[in-house]
């Protein structure tokens, strides 16, 4: 259930959706920042490559730790505070990595930059609560592929800084980009007037950042470790006796920081579980094909290309990505997200099909790069539009985060597995490991079997009722869109919002609760104080209004499956019509 602040929400301005995706973007900067010196790392810091792999692994953990997190506290306190708090620790992060070069001021410099991924829920929430639905599907489809966008980009800018410069200066730029985030999110984007009511779990937030770094840290360190040394297998052993026991008290919770009995719907469940594949099968390429354009040509194998030129090749991948977001609105609106993640999976497994016979020349590299930025770019876009139209309005945040975290489980998979296979494919030469077109291949097919597992779990989606209670992503122009919303509003309630002395109310809240308590729709009224409410399916129903300088109302209704719109107008305040 949902209440409002008493102040009426500010409307979304044309400029929030690329302020947002932007936000989103310099996020994901930070995941790929430093892929361009890994292997200079142990050097820079002084310390042994063991060691030097914590200044990535720790930005992973606390970002795992964080998408959830933030996502609820943005439901709970707003989710442009929160947007802002993130990026804030993001530079804080950066400044701290910037100065120095001893390894544990650095760790714990990336470790605040990890907490940023919570940017990108909260991004798709402030989009579903401000933006009209004509807008909302290609708006989240830009944000949720501002991950793959922003690591794409990332690469070839910094690797051209760290071939001419002092490493420190990504850093420096990072933190820049961050305070310019943040000052146009200032200007440019309103806050959201919905809130979840409850208070933020703490216990549960403690033991799921427990049970996440118990589970990530074998996974990241378990080539290092050994995957079958006591180390590893006990921290998956205490993993899972610690997310079991958290599981058992989200269950018990009025107001858990996640809703498991939603997150096991079929639609969210099944839509997670294919979000781990899709972070497997991104990560892939950006593990094969920037090492494989940078072995020497001697290796026979290698393409010989530089730091800076392998980065450009693989930045198409992000580019078609966001160009992919408008095709994206387009398809879903005509049919659907499931068959539009669908058509994604299908075009990643293409791109790695094609791939096993596209190794041998620079501009290969790139029709892989394009093709699997494509399908990638489909299924990220369809991801979000999933989980919004499975969950109720007061759990975007905290959904759209248990979704990243779902990717980010599936690119440290990735990165675990595919470590492991080109590590143990590789032949030593002058004391140096070198990976093998043998081990890319491998690695290649790992991803195409991932992929098809995230195709299974595609397919066993529910289909969408078209009546829904949540916010409808399948218009895809004005004209569409007024169409939808008058078919729709024959099947709810409409009426007018009044005051005490029967003026219309504008700008008043009204939701619509179901029986058991849960929030089943929300509106806003306009100037002349009418308003519209869809219901899910026939039944019971409590229509709360609530509006600044007017006490709050409460009043019962019933709707009993016509395809007819019930009339109910609601008096402020406290007045109880019943229909």
């Amino acid at each position: 259930m949902t209440h409002t602040t008493d102040q009426p929400s500010r409307r979304a301005g044309g400029a929030v959706v690329p302020v947002l995706a932007f936000a989103g973007i310099v996020v994901a900067v930070m995941q790929t920042l430093l892929v361009p010196v890994i292997k200079d790392l142990p050097q820079l810091l002084g310390t042994a490559p063991s060691n030097a792999t914590w200044v990535l692994t720790s930005t992973l953990l606390s970002g795992a730790v964080a998408t959830p997190i933030m996502g609820r506290l943005g439901d709970l306190y707003g989710k442009r505070r929160m947007l802002i708090l993130s990026l804030a620790v993001m530079v804080v992060g950066a400044l701290v990595s910037a100065l120095t070069s001893d390894l544990l001021t650095m760790i714990a410099g990336r470790t605040l930059q990890g907490f940023a991924m919570g940017a990108i829920p909260l991004g798709i929430g402030l989009m579903r609560d401000m933006l009209p639905r004509e807008r909302l599907g290609s708006a989240m489809a830009l944000m949720s592929s501002s991950i793959g966008v922003g690591g794409g980009l990332a690469l070839p800018a910094a690797a051209l800084v760290a071939q001419h410069t002092d490493w420190h200066v990504l850093f420096y730029g990072a933190a820049g980009l961050g305070v310019l985030s943040i000052a146009l999110t200032l200007l440019v984007v309103p806050e959201s007037p919905m809130r979840a009511k409850g208070s933020f779990d703490l216990l549960g937030a403690l033991g799921l950042s427990a049970g996440l770094v118990l589970f990530l840290l074998p996974i990241t360190k378990g080539s290092d470790w050994g995957w079958t040394s006591g180390t590893t297998l006990g921290l998956f052993a205490a993993a899972a006796v610690v997310l079991l026991l958290w599981g058992v008290l989200e269950l018990r919770l009025t107001a858990p920081l996640v809703d498991l009995r939603t997150t096991a719907r079929p639609a969210v469940l099944f839509t997670n579980l294919a979000s781990i594949m899709v972070g497997v099968s991104f990560y892939v390429v950006s593990l094969v094909l920037p090492q494989l354009l940078q072995l020497p040509k001697a290796t026979g194998y290698g393409l010989g290309q530089s730091m800076v030129s392998a980065g450009l090749l693989v930045a198409p991948l992000g580019l078609t990505m966001m160009l992919t977001a408008p095709v994206y609105a387009r398809l879903s609106a005509r049919y659907g997200p499931k068959v539009t993640l669908i058509l994604g999976m299908l075009v990643i497994a293409i791109g790695y099909g094609a791939g096993l016979g596209l190794m041998s020349a620079p501009w290969q590299s790139l029709v892989i790069a394009v093709i699997l930025g494509a399908g990638i770019g489909l299924a990220y876009s369809s991801l979000p539009a999933l989980i919004v139209g499975a969950v109720p309005a007061s759990e975007t945040g905290a959904a759209n985060g248990l979704n990243t975290l779902m990717r980010s489980i599936g690119t440290s998979v990735s990165s675990a597995v595919i470590g492991m296979v080109l590590a143990n494919t590789a032949h030593t030469v002058g004391g140096v490991a070198v990976p093998t077109m043998h081990g890319f291949r491998v690695s290649f097919l790992i991803a195409t079997a991932a992929v098809a597992v995230g195709l299974l779990f595609a397919v066993l989606l529910p289909r969408a009722p078209r009546p829904a209670s949540h916010v409808q992503l399948r218009a895809s122009s004005e004209e569409d869109a007024a169409l939808e919303r008058a078919e729709e509003a024959l099947r709810g309630f409409r009426g007018r919002v009044l005051g005490a002395d029967g003026t219309p109310v504008a700008r008043a809240k009204v939701t619509l609760i179901d029986r058991r308590g849960r929030q089943a729709g929300a509106t806003v009224s306009a100037e002349d104080g009418s308003y519209t409410l869809t219901v899910p399916a026939e039944g019971a129903y409590v229509l709360a209004a609530r509006a600044f300088g007017h006490g709050p109302l409460a009043s019962s209704a019933t709707h009993h499956g016509e395809e007819r719109a019930v009339e109910l107008d609601l008096s402020l305040p406290g007045a109880t019509v019943t229909a």
